[in-house]
């Protein structure tokens, strides 16, 4: 009986090479009917995954930008495929093959009902605070039968395929090679291909075409299955019939344990790894795609019968790919991209690699097929929740992710076998966990009180690094090297590292960190890799003080500020008090920009947010309005339902760690801030981005609005967290109430367009990328 994450071939794979065919090794003709089942299954892959960022992106003006977005939208496909791959089973074990395809076509059809893709009446509006699972209905009412309907073709036509008497037929894996080619070239070709060329209600039209394509090419292979069965007289049975065929392996809970914890630790591990790099490395935008495509390529490259990568040399390197992306973690002195984003791309491709060999050696016969993608995408969607709904409300910060890195020692041959080990290897493993322990809690002691330094890497680090070199001790026992594994992990969570800083918050919208800067002068607040505020709470001389002064990108002389007394004059030659709105609350430093009397409105989208400006890390709403009038929810919601033309200035600093949510810089956005503000009134947009060039995207979408006048304003000041630069955007409905702002410092006008205007139904990413990155270089 095999054991769960072992990867000793099972006896399915021990059966004669003549009873198996080989789907990598390009020794079988590639008749009609193969042909026609691989492209089948690579156009079903293809729509599958194209449809995941074209609703995931329809949602965006609805939910914003956060990292949160992404993951539920992978959880809600990770659960629709277990549906999907759930009904593909009942079907095959339940029905004949022989009228399968009539139930399946059926279903099909019924799910056009769903189509065109869009977002239905009664679900414009999520609930305040987290909306996890109001994303998740979202998602299922919108596109979760279509979905379902396509989830189940992968392993329905590898089950028909099976059935067609074709010399491969006994082990039609090959198809889930084309499959994940589908899904590649769909996740890839969206955002650099398909995006820039339409709009999203184009494209939801053409992807019901392709739909309605793919039930035609299905109903093809259900006539080439029964035709091809009643000619070679192959059974047209339900699959119960013929348990015969699993090669009397005892199929037992160990071994279906053994499937789902193979395919667990991958996919948690796709989305912390996503959260992780949005959260700690760089919230680039696109940045999901690297992963998901990344993943889906591991498949291609070991879920076959000639791994392209033998085991030999896989191990090891997921060994020490592994343990360095842990020791970056593990310290603080080297935080730069490169490093951070090279050691973990290493390590999850690594880990993946490792976690997808082990469940391809595990697979069984064609008879248990949809058995076994039914317990693999189980074992998928309990990752999924683990990574998406409970890691966030367990974890302070990202922990999900190295312990996922530290679990993907789990994955490798006799890892959670002891029963191997001799008496004299348990002992071992057991002065292994009191050393271990040991370390962790009197380590860092210790080294402060004989100022052991560790080279200036710190104390973290250097315990880590001890972990790091016994795990290579005991290289040979693969129940201690995941020991150690897991006791690095410990040690990066429990210990100050690049993972375990500061005071953290975590919300649907991301993770919140209050650090004190270097010096000790100044409380920061970081969203992710952004810096987002901060507040002197020492003067030069490191004594205590409870400053008023806003810093970073609201200081006195910046834009903002200046925006803010700019219109506070204009509004008392009109006689009467400013009327300011402000999206984005951040630390509540624009509030101490107000006067006595002034109309402050704050709208922000977090809970958690306003709790970190309320507290006392952060006194500026405490000093300048302790009474402030903050509305909670998506701006663009909120702000629709405040009376037209009540503004003298509209500042809109909504951020989702480095990214501006794009629905807050389209043609109808702006739109709603121009109806908002005052004839004489202003709108400031806070553009200051390190990937988008949002200049550009002004540009060409301001005329596109239509009686709207803008000048960009840029502040290349920069003195540490006492003073940040910035750039920003002002927007008037008259040549008259814009003028006052040219006598900003840094004001110019804006660029002459060669991107194109960004709408709710069309926002090309990859054009202001690429401009912004042509403006650095």
């Amino acid at each position: 009986m095999t054991r769960p994450f072992e990867t000793q071939a099972t006896a399915d794979q021990n059966a004669p090479r003549s009873e198996i065919a080989d789907p990598g090794s390009g020794d079988q003709a590639f008749s009609a009917t193969r042909w026609l089942f691989t492209a089948t299954t690579f156009l079903s892959a293809f729509l599958l995954f194209s449809v995941q960022p074209l609703f995931a992106k329809m949602v965006l003006p609805l939910l914003g930008g956060a990292p949160s977005v992404w993951a539920v939208a992978l959880l809600f496909f990770q659960g629709a495929l277990l549906v999907g791959y759930l009904y593909a089973h009942l079907l095959v074990r339940g029905v004949p093959a022989a009228s399968s395809g009539f139930v399946h076509l059926a279903l099909s059809l019924f799910a056009f009902a769903a189509l065109p893709i869009a977002i239905p009446a009664g679900w414009s509006e999520p609930p305040p605070g987290d909306a996890y699972v109001w994303q998740l209905g979202l998602f299922a009412v919108a596109i979760g039968l279509p979905f379902v309907a396509i989830s189940a073709n992968a392993p329905l036509l590898q089950a028909w395929y099976a059935k067609t008497g074709n010399s491969d037929s006994a082990d039609p894996y090959f198809l889930y090679a084309a499959s994940n080619l589908g899904s590649l070239l769909a996740l890839l070709g969206y955002p650099f291909v398909f995006e820039p060329a339409v709009g999203l209600k184009t494209l939801a039209t053409f992807w019901t075409f392709g739909f309605a394509g793919l039930v035609l090419a299905l109903a093809t292979c259900f006539v080439v299955m029964r035709k091809a069965a009643a000619v070679s007289g192959a059974a047209v049975t339900s699959e119960s019939s013929n348990t015969a065929l699993a090669s009397g392996v005892e199929f037992g809970w160990r071994r279906r344990l053994a499937w789902v914890g193979l395919a667990f630790v991958p996919s948690a591990l796709l989305t912390a790894f996503t959260t992780h790099v949005a959260t700690d490395v760089a919230s680039a935008p696109l940045i999901w795609v690297i992963p998901l495509a990344l993943f889906l390529m591991t498949f291609v490259v070991v879920f076959r019968e000639r791994a392209w990568i033998p085991r030999s040399i896989l191990l090891p390197l997921h060994a020490g790919a592994t343990i360095l992306a842990l020791l970056q973690l593990a310290q603080t002195e080297k935080e730069t991209w490169f490093y951070s984003a090279s050691f973990g791309i290493a390590a999850f491709v690594t880990a993946t690699l490792v976690a997808h060999r082990t469940l391809y050696e595990a697979r069984p016969a064609a008879a248990r097929l949809t058995e076994f993608y039914l317990w693999m995408s189980v074992g998928g969607v309990l990752g999924g929740v683990f990574a998406a709904l409970v890691a966030p409300k367990i974890f302070s910060e990202v922990f999900e992710y190295p312990l996922l890195l530290a679990l993907s020692f789990a994955c490798r041959p006799g890892a959670l076998n002891l029963a191997r080990e001799s008496r004299k290897s348990l002992a071992l493993f057991g002065v292994l966990i009191v050393v271990g322990g040991a370390l962790i809690a009197w380590g860092p002691d210790v080294a402060t009180r004989y100022q052991i330094g560790f080279g200036g890497w710190g104390s973290t680090a250097g315990i880590a690094a001890a972990f790091a070199i016994l795990a290579a001790v005991v290289w040979r026992h693969p129940p201690h090297v995941l020991l150690m594994a897991v006791a690095i992990y410990l040690t990066v969570t429990l210990l100050p590292s690049g993972v375990h800083r500061g005071q953290a918050q975590r919300s649907y919208f991301g993770v919140y960190r209050v650090i004190q800067s270097a010096d000790g002068h100044f409380n920061v607040l970081q969203h992710g890799t952004t810096l987002h505020g901060a507040q002197r709470i020492r003067d030069v001389y490191g004594n205590p003080i409870a400053s008023t002064t806003p810093a970073t990108y609201y200081h006195p002389r910046g834009p903002m500020a200046t925006a803010v007394r700019i219109a506070g004059r204009l509004a008392a030659m009109q006689g009467r008090e400013l009327s300011a709105g402000v999206i984005g609350l951040g630390a509540g430093s624009l509030a101490c920009h107000s006067a006595s009397g002034e109309d402050w409105r704050f709208f922000e989208i977090d809970p958690v947010m306003v709790g970190i400006a309320q507290s006392k890390n952060f006194t500026f709403l405490a000093n300048c309005q302790p009474k402030a009038d903050i509305v909670i929810g998506d701006a663009r919601l909120t702000l629709a339902k405040e009376k037209d033309e009540r503004y003298d200035l509209l500042i809109v600093d909504a951020f989702s760690s480095d990214a501006i949510p794009m629905h807050l810089l389209t043609a109808e956005a702006i739109r709603l801030y121009a109806s908002k503000i005052k004839p004489t009134g202003a709108a400031v947009l806070h553009i200051s981005n390190r990937y988008l060039d949002l200049e550009q995207v002004l540009a060409a979408t301001l005329p596109t609005v239509g009686g709207l006048h803008g000048l960009v304003v840029e502040d290349s000041e920069d003195d540490g967290y006492e003073v940040t630069g910035s750039t920003v955007v002002v927007l008037a409905k008259s040549w008259e109430a814009i003028d006052p702002y040219k006598t900003m410092l840094g004001a110019r006008n804006l660029p002459e367009p060669h991107l194109k205007p960004w709408t709710d139904d069309f926002s090309d990413v990859l054009g202001p990328f690429l401009s912004q990155y042509r403006k650095k270089h």
